[in-house]
């Protein structure tokens, strides 16, 4: 709306990206604010509470703590984004339909743990992995006959594509959503874990997407230009800000949590950016926290079927540090800084090509 309002009144300074972004960030921010703790007083009527993971008794506190609070800020996002982006801006438009997408099934997945009361009785495994894929098989035709995306492959400290992927980037872009959906979702296990590292690697992808958007910066960077990608760093914005509103309720101790309705919208949104920002390999630096957390899951199952033996004493790792008597809050802010350190690397490599 405000991008129309410049070309209507010629208010000149709605023209600039990173104005509309900031206006963005700050609307999702005080919507998210000031709406959450009505939904939290909705949630606990409804008795809409986070069923807790039998195994981790250090969180038996935690079982009447609402959850779907990511609805809110997903629903922040969208008004924001409405409120400052090009409304028909193919890229603005397959982000927000990630958001939506991927929402609408964590949403469903919550809801059957809600209606049973065990963590363990949402969405079946290929039940949610099927809805997933159609999701993620929609965004990646959208971005290859709509949008025209290139189907190169770009790799971190090289000017030049590797090669190009033609139709198989489709294949490859959904294993990067749900790969990147995932991801969040096993993280968000601790008040606030997955949500600032999210902020950070949304910020990193909002710098690359807007200097590959950019003609200029994109040459002197050696950088894909790619045009009208810069419009989605306000849905970066949007989101970061209804995060950070959203991050004033979940902080240590969370009065609300996100749910797989946040955690696997936030995600895919994540793995989104990076393919249109054409990192998707720099995308396991960006994420890093994410990337380690998902590996940790993966090497304990696999150690176990292998050999009978676990690598961690539980899995995701940032349990195992519980196990090890490590309090929550300082589990949860040293991952936070590694996390920070790993995007400061992932933008110094934009530099070194």
């Amino acid at each position: 709306m405000l991008y129309y309002i410049y070309e209507f009144l010629d208010i000149n300074i709605l023209h600039y990206i990173s104005v509309r972004a900031g206006i963005a960030f700050f609307i999702s921010f005080f919507i998210t604010l000031f709406a959450m703790p009505k939904y939290i007083q909705w949630a606990k009527s409804k008795k809409a509470n986070q069923p807790i993971n039998k195994w981790v008794k250090a969180h038996e506190n935690k079982q009447f703590t609402p959850t779907m609070g990511g609805s809110v800020f997903i629903v922040s996002t969208i008004l924001a984004t409405l409120l400052t982006a090009k409304f028909f801006d193919i890229y603005v438009i397959a982000g927000l339909l990630t958001l939506i997408g991927f929402a609408a099934v964590g949403m469903k997945d919550d809801l059957g743990k809600i209606l049973t009361g065990d963590n363990l009785k949402g969405l079946t495994p290929k039940g949610k992995m099927g809805l997933l894929i159609i999701v993620s098989a929609i965004i990646s035709a959208i971005l290859i006959f709509a949008a025209n995306m290139p189907t190169t492959l770009y790799v971190p400290f090289i000017k030049k594509p590797l090669f190009d992927m033609g139709y198989f980037a489709i294949i490859f872009w959904i294993l990067v959503i749900i790969a990147a959906s995932n991801a969040v979702n096993i993280t968000d296990g601790l008040d606030g874990l997955a949500t600032v590292p999210t902020i950070f690697s949304l910020a990193t992808l909002g710098v690359i997407v807007y200097l590959s958007g950019n003609a200029v910066f994109a040459k002197y960077l050696f950088l894909p230009n790619i045009k009208g990608i810069g419009e989605v760093v306000i849905v970066a914005a949007a989101l970061a800000g209804g995060l950070m509103g959203f991050l004033w309720y979940n902080s240590y101790p969370a009065e609300v949590f996100m749910g797989d309705t946040g955690s696997l919208s936030i995600g895919a949104f994540l793995g989104y950016m990076a393919i249109i920002a054409k990192s998707e390999i720099l995308l396991v630096l960006i994420g890093l926290i994410f990337v380690v957390e998902t590996l940790s899951v993966m090497l304990q199952v696999g150690s176990y079927k292998l050999r009978r033996k676990r690598i961690f004493l539980m899995a995701p790792i940032h349990h195992h540090f519980e196990m090890k008597n490590w309090a929550e809050n300082k589990i949860i802010v040293r991952f936070w800084m590694v996390a920070f350190i790993a995007n400061i690397l992932a933008l110094i490599t934009l530099k070194i090509r």
